[in-house]
C-alpha cells in the first residue's frame, strides 16, 4: 500500500492546552474580549463554561454608568447597572475567565493568531477577539447637559420613561433621529415640549404630526440646563430668555464607537449613525477570527439585547475554535501518517517492485498520452511507465525518500524531462493545472480515519474536461494481511460502493469501468495467492468547467 500527501493545510495557531502562566502575555488565549460590559461578560460566561482560556480587558467605563437603575431586563428590573456587572464578573470568574483592567490600543492579524496591544505596552496573543467595547455618547454642547446625563437628562424612553411618566418632559431634538425619539416619548406623557432649533425649519409633515399629538414646539436654541427648576428638577433656558421647567429632558446623542484599536483589521462597517461594525446574526465580522457585539454593532441596543448578542457570539466563537481544534487534530494525524510512511521507506532500500500496475498499464495503454497526475506515486513505478509511453507526469507522495528514489530512477532512465516528483499536496502540485489522466493506485492505509474518499475527490477535481480518473484499489485484504501486519484488516470497499461514496455529479462524470478483477500473486513466503483489485475508470464530460 502506498502513502499519500496530507491534503489539509491548517494555518490557525493553537497553543499547547497545558501551557499556563500567570502573566497575561505569557500564553496564547483562546479568546480576548475587549470590553467588560453586559455584552462582553455574557460572551465571557459562555466561553468560560465552554472551558476556553478567556481574558476580558475592561476599561471600566460602561455606557450606562451614569444611570442608577436599569429597566426592561426580565428578573432584574430596577437593578443598579453596577450591580449587574459585579454579578457578571463574579459568575464569569467562577468559570475560569480572567478579567483585567486595561485599554486595548491595537489589534493586529499576525497570520498565526491575533495580537492585542494594551495601553502600557503589554501584548497578548489570542486565537479569537470579541469586540465589546461599546460606544460613547456625544452630547450636544449645552451647559449643564452632561452633568445631568443619566439622571434628569435621559436617552431611552423604554429604559426610563415609566419613571417620569405623566411628568413635564422635554426632548432636545439634536438631529433627525430626535424626531423619532420625540414621537416615542409622547407615549409616556401628554406634557411634551420639543426643542427643535437644531433641525429647523421643520418639515411641514413633521410639524403637523407634532401639533396633532399636542407637542409644544420651541424653536429658540437651548442655552442652559439648570438643575434648579424650583417646582421641577430641571429648568431649560432658551436663547430668547424663556425658562421651561421640566421633570426630565430626553436627548438622542451621537454614538461614537471608538474602534480605532481595530483599524489595522479593516473591518467592514455599516452606514448607520456612528458607522458601527457590520456583523452577521452571531456577531461575526468581516475578519474570520473577530466577533463584535453590543454598542459597537448596535448603538441603540438595550442591555438585554447586548446580553443576548454576547451569548450568541460566545457560542459562535467556541464553535469556530472547536472547528479549528478538529482541523488541527486532523492535520496532525496526517503528519503522523506521513512520518510513518517516510519511516517505512527510509528503513528499506526498496519498498515496491518498481513495475507498473498491470491494470493501469492495460487501461492507460488505450488512452492518448497527455498530462498525467499520479497521486500516491511511491517510488514512481507507475509514473515512470507513463513517461515511457509519452505522458508528461507529475507524481506526488508524502515520503521524501520515496520521491527521491523516483526522481533518481527518472534521471537514470533519461525521463527527467517527462516526469517530476514532489511532496507537495494534491492542490499544490502543479497549481491551477488540470490533467488528462489522474491515477491513484492502492491509496490505502491501516488507520480507520484515513480520508481516502476525500483525497479521491480532490484527485477528481484535477481531471481536465474530457480526461479520465483511474482508481485501482484493494477490493479485499490480501490473504496474508492479518499475519503480516498483526492488526485487523482495514475496511476495503468494492469499486461500485466507492463510486457511490465519491458522489460525483452524474451529469459531469461517466463511469467507463466499475469492476473487480482477480490476479495471481505471491504471498510474503512465496506461496501462490489470488488478489482482488477494484477498478474504477471515470471520464469527465468535455463540457465540464
Amino acid at each position: 500500500m502506498r502513502s499519500i500527501l496530507p491534503f489539509l493545510h491548517i494555518h490557525l495557531h493553537r497553543a499547547d492546552a497545558g501551557a499556563h502562566a500567570e502573566a497575561m502575555n505569557d500564553q496564547t488565549w483562546d479568546a480576548v474580549i475587549i470590553g467588560g460590559g453586559a455584552a462582553g461578560l455574557s460572551a465571557a460566561q459562555m466561553l468560560g463554561r465552554a472551558r476556553r482560556r478567556t481574558l476580558v480587558i475592561d476599561a471600566g467605563e460602561p455606557r450606562n454608568r451614569f444611570a442608577a437603575h436599569m429597566h426592561g431586563i426580565l428578573g432584574h428590573d430596577g437593578l443598579d447597572p453596577r450591580e449587574l456587572l459585579a454579578r457578571g464578573r463574579a459568575e464569569a470568574a467562577r468559570y475560569g475567565v480572567r478579567i483585567e483592567v486595561g485599554t486595548a490600543v491595537a489589534v493586529r492579524d499576525t497570520g498565526a493568531d491575533l495580537s492585542v496591544r494594551l495601553e502600557g505596552g503589554a501584548t497578548l496573543r489570542t486565537r479569537a477577539v470579541v469586540i465589546a467595547s461599546g460606544i460613547r455618547d456625544a452630547l450636544p454642547s449645552v451647559p449643564g447637559l452632561a452633568e445631568r446625563w443619566g439622571r434628569e437628562v435621559l436617552h431611552c424612553p423604554y429604559c426610563h420613561g415609566y419613571e417620569v411618566a405623566d411628568g413635564a418632559l422635554g426632548v432636545l431634538v439634536a438631529s433627525d433621529r430626535g424626531i423619532h425619539q420625540l414621537e416615542l416619548v409622547r407615549q409616556w406623557s401628554a406634557d411634551i415640549t420639543a426643542f427643535t432649533s437644531n433641525v429647523e425649519p421643520l418639515d411641514d409633515d413633521v410639524r403637523a404630526r407634532l401639533v396633532a399629538r399636542g407637542i409644544r414646539i420651541v424653536e429658540a436654541a437651548v442655552t442652559d440646563v439648570d438643575p434648579d427648576g424650583v417646582d421641577r428638577p430641571l429648568a431649560i433656558t432658551t436663547a430668547d430668555g424663556a425658562r421651561h421647567p421640566l421633570d426630565a429632558l430626553f436627548v438622542a446623542p451621537d454614538p461614537v464607537p471608538g474602534l480605532g484599536f481595530a483599524d489595522a483589521l479593516g473591518l467592514a462597517r455599516t452606514d448607520a449613525p456612528g458607522s458601527p461594525l457590520a456583523v452577521d446574526a452571531v456577531g461575526a465580522t468581516s475578519h474570520p477570527r473577530v466577533w463584535a457585539i453590543g454598542g459597537a454593532v448596535a448603538p441603540a441596543a438595550t442591555v438585554p439585547v447586548a446580553m443576548a448578542g454576547g451569548c450568541l457570539a460566545g457560542g459562535a466563537v467556541n464553535a469556530a475554535l472547536v472547528a479549528d481544534d478538529v482541523a488541527v487534530a486532523v492535520s496532525e494525524r496526517a503528519r503522523e501518517r506521513a512520518r510513518a510512511w517516510e519511516a517505512r521507506y527510509a528503513t528499506a532500500s526498496q519498498t515496491w517492485s518498481g513495475r507498473v500496475n498491470a491494470a493501469l498499464a492495460t487501461i492507460a495503454g488505450t488512452l492518448t498520452p497527455g498530462k498525467a497526475l499520479d497521486v500516491g506515486c511511491g517510488e514512481g513505478g507507475d509514473a515512470l511507465w507513463l513517461a515511457t509511453e509519452g505522458w508528461h507526469v507529475v507524481g506526488v507522495d508524502v515520503s521524501a525518500t520515496a520521491v527521491a528514489r523516483a526522481a533518481a530512477a527518472a534521471d537514470e532512465r533519461g525521463l527527467a524531462d517527462l516526469v517530476a516528483f514532489t511532496t507537495d499536496s494534491i492542490d499544490a502540485a502543479a497549481p491551477a493545472e488540470s490533467f488528462d489522466l489522474v491515477t491513484s493506485c492502492f491509496l490505502h492505509s491501516w488507520e480507520d480515519d484515513f480520508p481516502r474518499i476525500a483525497l479521491l475527490r480532490l484527485a477528481a477535481d484535477r481531471v481536465a474536461p474530457g480526461g479520465h480518473l483511474l482508481i485501482v484499489s484493494h477490493a479485499a485484504p490480501p490473504p496474508w494481511a492479518q499475519h503480516v501486519h498483526d492488526v485487523p484488516a482495514p475496511r476495503l470497499r468494492p469499486p461500485d460502493e466507492e463510486l457511490r461514496l465519491l458522489a460525483l455529479d452524474p451529469t459531469e462524470w461517466t463511469p467507463r469501468i466499475v469492476e473487480v478483477r482477480r490476479r495471481d500473486a505471491r504471498d510474503p513466503d512465496g506461496a501462490a495467492a489470488v488478489l482482488e483489485d477494484g477498478i474504477l475508470l471515470l471520464q469527465r464530460s468535455v463540457a465540464s468547467i
